[in-house]
């Protein structure tokens, strides 16, 4: 029977509202008998400590579901999209073990496609990596930034490209493979599980552009500044957190680079920049299932898709 349970995806662009989607979806199916647990497809959300910036759901949000993969680094640690992909599906493995629906629930697009389709990360070649680090240290991060995106245009929405050690892994896996890990991933083959249900949360431009601004005011007035603040001076952000949207902004306020209105604006534009490049990347996925959210109650037409495809053992066997 857990092998038969569907697996259930929410993406969609930051302040879509997915999160609180996914635990109204949660309770509604635990409503029905079907338990269900959540595990998160957010990049940054992995991190401890960073809570505010990244809108983690707080305990009474989280409403009694369980969540996986959130807090699981330390900020100063680098993360790696297959160590993602490994936990995600041991994670979502262990649900269907239980007899538990997994929800997949994230806009971080790289992430999300590598647990759900099929697609297998190329080893290491040593020698390789030597060049390309040896390059980085004699010309920068720019020239490899602009061959990998050259090569690989996917990357300008799945890859930080100020972030040196994903370019160079993406560098390495594109002379490895003839291909960059984003070409991989955005063919997106076959999927890892079947039956697979992705919905995508769409919002009306204007709409999402509201939700994103005042999603930016709340991080302010629920402490954004002393959560970055304390990050900082005690040496916890790391490269990749420490570019983090909010995260860098605000240090840059910190360290008397801006005034605090200018890293509030600068938040907002950075996360209208980075919505538009998440929706860019799920709308090349032909098996993502969009609902306007502002026509439509999503939590009532996902219940009625995943029951459709799940029914419990006594109903079955009748």
């Amino acid at each position: 029977m857990a092998s038969s349970m569907p697996l259930v995806a929410i993406v969609g662009p930051t302040g879509s509202g997915k999160s609180a989607i996914a635990v109204k979806l949660a309770k509604t199916l635990a409503q029905r008998g079907l338990a269900t647990e959540i595990v998160s497809a957010d990049a940054m959300q992995l991190y401890r400590g960073m809570d505010v910036g990244t809108a983690k759901v707080t305990a009474e949000e989280a409403a009694g579901i369980p969540h996986h993969l959130i807090d699981v680094w330390e900020p100063t640690e680098e993360a790696s999209v297959q160590d993602y992909q490994e936990r995600a599906r041991a994670a979502i493995s262990d649900c269907f073990a239980r007899g538990v629906l997994p929800l997949l629930v994230g806009g971080s697009g790289l992430y999300v496609s590598s647990v759900v389709h099929q697609f297998e990360f190329p080893g290491t070649d040593a020698q390789l990596r030597q060049r390309l680090e040896a390059e980085f240290e004699r010309d920068g991060l720019a020239p490899l930034a602009q061959r990998l995106v050259e090569h690989d245009p996917g990357a300008n929405e799945g890859i930080d490209l100020n972030n040196p050690r994903r370019v160079i892994r993406a560098l390495e896996v594109l002379e490895i493979t003839g291909e960059g890990p984003t070409m991989g991933l955005q063919a997106r083959g076959a999927l890892w599980h079947e039956p697979t249900v992705i919905v995508g949360v769409d919002w009306p431009r204007d709409t999402l552009v509201e939700r994103i601004d005042e999603r930016v005011g709340q991080m302010w007035s629920r402490g954004l500044v002393d959560e970055v603040r304390t990050l900082h001076e005690t040496g916890r952000l790391g490269k990749t957190a420490g570019q983090a949207i909010g995260y860098r902004e605000v240090v840059d306020f910190l360290e008397g680079e801006c005034s605090e209105d200018e890293a509030r604006e600068a938040v907002a534009q950075h996360t209208r920049r980075y919505a538009r490049k998440q929706m860019s990347w799920f709308r090349r996925d032909d098996a993502i299932h969009w609902v306007d959210a502002s026509q439509s109650d999503v939590v009532a037409l996902m219940t009625d898709a995943v029951l459709a495809l799940w029914q419990p053992q006594s109903t079955r066997s009748q």
